[in-house]
């Protein structure tokens, strides 16, 4: 973003040359990338990360520079009389959970012409074309108070009058750029009496645009939601600069002062005449209230640096953050309207923190509050992970917050998210990354992605894990998010026999399913369930369900097509996701021991056709429950699919292991058994002994 030196000193006064209050801004964490010089000024190239929407105006940074420097703010309050309209229905909100509030001023007698001079000079200075005088003058605010806003040719507006909604599904628009787009229910849509006449809060409409022959002008400044003016500049592929600050946020309590300001200088550059005002406001927004404790203490504990109380007072003032009055053992604060990242009262301390200066703060232990101990199961996860180290498995950490275009990619652990699929994500107010509105509701899309980065390094033999939180929305609505810790795992790849002149072995859905069975291993419980089931981000066929104790606890499979597409990896990936905490909260299992068999076993090879509606484990579990005290052992050996054997089967080869701990069996006595248990299991599942 573009801040002009000049333009700054209009506002607050300055004494500091350009090149020390860069410093000082970047400094503050308001990174100064240069500063050009541009005639007689010195255009400040600014880079503000997302939460500092505040600062994206010259009237936002001179009040950081009030702050830094104890400077006087120079006010910039006008006095328009607001009218109210004759037409009681001038202004009406149909949506108001996508725009929370919205002003229109109608400005009559108006002469459309180039600009003045020092207001082409001061727009051009910053990278602005002109364009006339009431484009310049709604541009020229923006830059100025941070806040966006669009003029309309009254005499285009049918009936006079705006509606704000939902687009319906196909409904277009030709915008300012000439380009006609189509809308979706998704978009909010300024309208007329018949039509839409702007995309609310991206950009305004060709017909209802200021022309040479415009008299009489309506005035839009208004308040949309972030993550829909996000969303809709994402799927109209149209980023402009009101869609750039409504996506970050604007101060809901500045649109009349920008409205008044606007208005002043259209009368006054434009021989406009004010007419009536209109302010709806559906459901007020309130500041929001942060309640702290010392913050002296606070600071010193968090910072290490010492600030005396009112030096705490003197910059909290500066930034807009007032004091409402003291509690117990602390005080309480408003958050200012134009700050939507302060909170709590970390964010407190973090605003002093940068005002006195980051490069105060020195290398400190920090103060032990309690005896160190290691939280409940860290030593059981630091144990799975060594587990899978020793397994040649590589841990990845991945954030926790991610895009929205994963929200219907992934079935996610069961009974974790709400029913209500209109709630059942968190959202971000102020994301850090552009587009990562969401917290995570699965650890797959970050390990995904981390075999992307890998797989454009030539790594394309991979075995990856990750433990982390998930989150999801409360049941309750306005209730605190849910949180759930995850173990993930993905493969790729294949397996590399080291040291030995073998071919490498391609990696299947086994190995994952055995990378999996080693976790209840490691921490001595029970076993993993698996049993075939379809989820939509899993190839149909090559997926199961994971259960513990005969709860589901997760999923295991290939990755599916239409993923593998979109990340564009050109080999199978295998993954899987399982409830960690459900596993940690089980206690060890007391395993007993018992002497190596001192007789010998027989053992005894069939080969069955089974259903294919059959599986293996359902087998094995109807023959350990038949409970014959000579059967030991029961393995799968071979499967086979193909001639001589019918569709709807397959061979199975099983391996029986008959022993006794007291004597050497005789070969009738087994016999016995072995042809009581196949007869049962041919009943059990009308199946045939292959000869």
């Amino acid at each position: 973003m573009n801040i002009s030196y000049n333009w700054l000193r209009d506002l607050i006064e300055i004494d500091l040359p350009p090149t020390e209050l860069g410093e000082k801004l970047t400094a503050a964490g308001l990174a100064v990338e240069g500063i050009e010089p541009v005639g007689d000024d010195f255009i400040f190239d600014v880079d503000l990360t997302s939460n500092r929407s505040d600062c994206l105006s010259h009237r936002g940074m001179a009040r950081e520079i009030g702050a830094l420097t104890n400077a006087r703010l120079k006010g910039i309050e006008t006095e328009i009389p607001r009218k109210a309209p004759e037409d009681k229905d001038l202004v009406t909100i149909l949506d108001p959970d996508l725009c929370h509030r919205f002003t229109a001023r109608i400005i009559r007698n108006v002469k459309i012409a180039p600009s003045p001079e020092w207001l082409k000079k001061r727009l051009e200075a910053i990278g602005e074309r002109a364009i006339n005088n009431v484009a310049d003058i709604t541009n020229y605010v923006m830059h100025e108070l941070g806040q966006p806003m669009h003029s309309f040719d009254l005499s285009q507006l049918a009936g006079g009058r705006i509606i704000v909604r939902r687009a319906v599904a196909g409904e277009k628009i030709k915008t300012l750029d000439e380009i006609e787009r189509k809308l979706d229910p998704t978009m909010l849509a300024i309208c007329d009496s018949e039509k839409p006449v702007a995309v609310g809060g991206v950009m305004g409409g060709f017909d209802s645009g200021i022309t040479e022959n415009t008299t009489d002008v309506l005035l839009e400044v208004a308040y949309f939601e972030r993550t829909s003016i996000r969303q809709t500049s994402r799927n109209l592929n149209l980023t402009t600069e009101a869609s750039y600050r409504f996506e970050r946020g604007v101060d809901i309590e500045n649109l009349i002062r920008a409205s008044d300001r606007a208005t002043d200088l259209i009368c006054r550059l434009a021989g406009g005449e004010p007419g009536e005002f209109v302010d709806v406001y559906p459901n007020k927004i309130d500041p929001i209230e942060i309640q702290v404790g010392d913050l002296t203490y606070a600071t010193k504990r968090l910072t290490g640096l010492e600030v005396e109380n009112a030096g705490i007072e003197r910059i909290l003032s500066a930034l807009g953050i007032d004091k409402i009055g003291e509690t117990k053992g602390g005080a309480s604060y408003t958050a200012p309207t134009w700050r939507h990242d302060l909170a709590i009262e970390e964010d407190l301390v973090e605003e002093v923190a940068r005002i006195v200066g980051y490069e105060k703060l020195e290398t400190l232990i920090p103060p032990a509050i309690g005896a160190g101990e290691y939280q409940p199961n860290e030593l059981r996860k630091q144990q799975l992970r060594n587990t899978l180290a020793d397994s040649g498995f590589f841990e990845t950490l991945s954030y926790s917050f991610i895009d929205t275009k994963y929200d219907e990619l992934f079935d996610f652990i069961p009974n974790f998210l709400p029913e209500n699929l209109n709630r059942k994500f968190v959202t971000i107010k102020d994301p850090i990354i552009e587009g990562s509105t969401r917290m995570r509701a699965s650890l797959l899309p970050g390990l995904l992605e981390a075999v992307r980065v890998n797989f454009n390094h030539q790594r394309r033999d991979l075995k990856l894990f990750e433990f982390g939180k998930v989150f999801s929305a409360s049941e309750k609505e306005g209730g605190l998010p849910r949180e759930r810790e995850l173990f993930s795992i993905v493969m790729t790849g294949n397996e590399m026999a080291a040291e030995k002149a073998t071919p490498d072995r391609p990696f299947d859905f086994f190995d994952a399913k055995g990378a999996v069975e080693t976790l209840p291993r490691a921490l001595h419980t029970k076993n993993f369930e698996f049993a075939p089931k379809e989820f939509k981000h899993l190839r149909k066929g090559q997926s199961a369900e994971i259960s513990f104790g005969g709860k589901p606890v997760g999923s295991i499979g290939r990755l599916n097509e239409a993923l593998t597409t979109q990340f564009k990896f050109k080999q199978p990936v295998f993954v899987a996701e399982v409830d960690l905490r459900t596993i940690l909260e089980k206690s060890e299992e007391t395993f007993l021991y018992k002497p190596l068999p001192v007789f010998p076993g027989i053992v005894r090879d069939v080969s069955l056709l089974l259903k294919r509606s059959d599986n293996f484990r359902d087998l094995v579990a109807e023959i350990k429950n038949m409970n014959f005290e000579l059967l030991t052992n029961v393995q799968f050996a071979d499967i086979y699919e193909g001639k001589g054997v019918p569709e709807d089967s397959r061979s199975l080869t099983l391996r029986f292991e008959y022993r006794s701990a007291e004597r050497t069996l005789l070969e009738e006595e087994v016999e016995n058994v072995h042809s009581q248990i196949l007869g049962l299991l041919e009943n059990k599942f009308d199946l045939k002994q292959k000869l």
